[in-house]
């Protein structure tokens, strides 16, 4: 499975002159846009480090033998082709030192390490757990079994606690054999570790092993890590933990440094005609229109051009059609109504329980006007409910619809079958839990995605299901509409997300490097970018024109389950199954918050319509809503911190924290905001 990371960046198809928006243009380019190895010490004097003897690990990561989180056309040894060549992959353990010379040469390191400067040993702390890792690998492969079961014994206490589960996988693999079929092995063998470590702390080590001769942990080095080093202050203990955790060490600073378009569209002239009941109410106020432009700047859509906004051309997007139109006058109208939030004035909470679920509840979706919301379930089936008195209708037959004069004002009234009207339709059609839920913006359609491996596209007009998508050959944890429609974004166990538009049944885009399932898809506001949540605890932001990878962000502990976007689209959050929810700034590629609170997974995230409060819901049965305006206010976002990492995180998680709200036993599956700021929130009631 490890080579579909290394699989090209987009599948050709065909251009059909007809249809809707003319296709992406196909893009050359590699799996994950970060460039080659690219050199490791790209600090601000960008002086290359002089080589001990042969070769340095700044000079061996150059040439470097990545995949992964950098270039596939770069990978050492490894076939690409649907499965790597597993013994190729694995050769590099051959030249091995002496087996019962290994716990020596960490317990040396280890206490050169402990020694040193507590300036540096934070740093230099960072290579224990690669070099645990591929130290005990090596001694397996080697078919050293005592000796690796004794390393294993020995040192695995010392490692970082957010390692405990990649360490249990590890203590598995007792026999060679058992690592030709390993995932993790083979994610662990063909991506380089990487290692942010300042110019002095790096010098440090380069003179120990020298004095040492300690060829074997040298080798490793220089074959499996990357070494990012920066000139400056080292960074202290906490700056480091909060960056680290992720399956491949951190993000390479030049993989954050391309420039992203975070600002919105521009969003199209509709006037909105006013009724009597506005004028009435309005007449002290003046016209609703005129109480748009009091929104601050993280308030949504703006009539001005974002400095920071794509090209309003740069992706095709679908044209406005007349009832796209009526919907915004109608969303424009309920902006005027909308509750100003803030910590003196929080929204309320609409709890949505679904009872008696022995059906498993999977996912759910809510549509923008919050009339409809969807379930996935366990059963296979999607549930689609009407949260307004007006009740799902069917299209009539065709012998029907023959009948009825298409001329009338109320057509769309009449093709409607009253005798199918029902608070509730079933779909039918997956062979396995149903595990992503979306609504299109217009309410027409939904897309589902399974475990029996594909993507449905159900139309919301007659209850069936339009299309399916096959692409993922194992289950499809997350699907998401694009803002504007047409395009979805899908991912699944295979670690590769996918872009597809809803008339082409091939992907337009693959987007592949992560290391690990890809747990949650979202799109950017803009719908030029698309974010992903991983279990390789990373999240990748990735470029729907060429299908680069423009950023990685590591810092959480745990796979990565929920993604949400501010309004603006300046800020992304992420939540995990550590129970934390980290704050991001995209421009500059930094994290810039983290709020603590909440004891178990993260499931939902979703910030309020003008981005003043982030409402988080966990599988702890909790609610919490945070003070977004003031997480994202004051932040350092300077070159230097951006340069070196150097992040400061302040301890403000309870300031932040506006309010908690338990549910009975229900884990919080989704949010959402409706137009007027009121929250609803879903999911299945758990008795313990």
């Amino acid at each position: 499975m490890a080579a579909l990371a290394e699989e090209q960046t987009e599948v050709a198809v065909k251009l059909e002159p007809e249809g809707p928006p003319a296709l992406l243009p196909p893009q050359a380019g590699d799996g994950t846009g970060e460039g080659g190895g690219g050199t490791p010490n790209n600090g601000p004097s960008g002086a290359v480090p002089d080589p001990p003897g042969a070769g340095a690990p700044g000079a061996a990561a150059v040439s470097g033998s990545a995949s992964g989180s950098s270039a596939p056309g770069k990978v050492a040894s490894v076939a690409v082709e649907d499965q790597p060549d597993v013994s190729a992959v694995l050769s590099a353990y051959n030249q091995q030192g002496d087996p019962t010379m290994y716990e020596e040469y960490y317990s040396g390191l280890k206490h050169f390490i402990e020694c040193s400067l507590d300036c540096h040993r934070a740093e230099l702390s960072q290579l224990f757990y690669p070099l645990f890792v591929h130290m005990y690998l090596e001694l397996v492969y080697n078919q050293h079994e005592n000796e690796a079961k004794s390393f294993f014994e020995k040192f695995h206490g010392d490692q970082e606690c957010y390692y405990q589960d990649d360490l249990r996988v590890l203590s598995s693999l007792t026999k060679k054999e058992h690592m030709k079929g390993n995932e993790t092995m083979l994610d662990f063998r063909t991506s380089k570790f990487v290692l942010r470590i300042s110019r002095d702390s790096y010098q440090l080590l380069k003179r120990h092993l020298q004095e040492k001769q300690n060829n074997q942990i040298w080798n490793i080095v220089q074959e499996h890590l990357y070494i990012d080093i920066f000139d400056g202050m080292p960074r202290s203990k906490q700056q480091i933990d909060a960056m680290v955790g992720s399956l491949a060490g951190e993000a390479k600073r030049e993989a954050n440094k391309s420039k992203v378009f975070f600002g919105l569209l521009k969003e199209p002239e509709i006037e909105v005609p006013l009724d009597d009941e506005d004028e009435e109410g309005e007449n002290e106020e003046g016209k609703p229109k005129k109480k748009k432009p009091k929104k601050d700047s993280i308030g949504s859509k703006s009539k001005k051009q974002d400095p920071n906004a794509p090209p309003q051309n740069r992706i095709p997007l679908p044209e406005l059609k007349d009832s796209d139109k009526l919907d915004k006058i109608m969303n424009m109208k309920e902006t005027t109504k909308r509750v100003r939030l803030g910590p003196d004035c929080l929204p309320s909470i609409c709890f949505y329980t679904f009872l008696n679920a022995y059906q498993g509840l999977t996912a759910v979706d809510v549509t923008d006007d919050s009339s409809l919301i969807a379930g996935g379930f366990a059963d296979s089936t999607v549930r689609v409910w009407s949260v307004t008195p007006k009740k799902l209708r069917s299209v009539k037959q065709a012998a029907d619809l023959s009948l009825i004069d298409k001329e009338s004002d109320d057509v769309l009234e009449r093709i409607m079958d009253e005798k199918t009207a029902s608070e509730l339709k079933i779909l039918y059609g997956h062979s396995g839990p149903v595990y992503g839920a979306s609504f299109s913006p217009d309410r027409n359609y939904l897309l589902s995605s399974s475990e029996d491996g594909t993507v449905r596209l159900w139309s919301l007009q007659t209850f069936t299901c339009l299309v399916g998508y096959k692409g993922h050959n194992y289950p499809v944890w997350d699907t998401q509409f694009s803002p504007y429609g047409y395009y979805f974004v899908s991912g699944g166990h295979d670690r590769v997300a996918r872009l597809w538009a809803t008339d082409h049944y091939q992907p337009l885009r693959i987007f592949a490097g992560h290391l690990a399932d890809v747990n949650c898809t979202r799109f950017h506001p803009n719908s030029n970018y698309v974010a992903t949540g991983s279990a390789d605890r990373t999240v990748r932001l990735w470029d729907v024109l060429n299908g680069n990878c423009v950023r990685i962000f590591t810092g959480h502990k745990g796979p990565i389950h929920s993604l949400t976007f501010s309004p603006n689209g300046r800020f992304l959050a992420t939540g995990a199954t550590d129970g934390r929810v980290l704050l991001w700034d995209i421009g500059h590629g930094l994290m810039v918050g983290e709020l603590k609170g909440h004891t178990d997974t993260v499931c939902s995230l979703r910030f309020s319509r003008d981005g003043e409060i982030l409402a988080s819901g966990s599988m702890d049965n909790t609610v919490r809503l945070w003070d977004a305006i003031k997480a994202f206010e004051d932040l350092e976002t300077d070159d230097f911190t951006t340069a070196t990492g150097h992040i400061n995180l302040p301890e403000n998680s309870q300031e932040l924290l506006l309010g908690t709200y338990m549910t009975k036993s229900t884990p919080v599956v989704h949010l959402h905001f409706t137009r007027r700021n009121l929250v609803l929130a879903a999911g299945a009631y758990s008795p313990q």
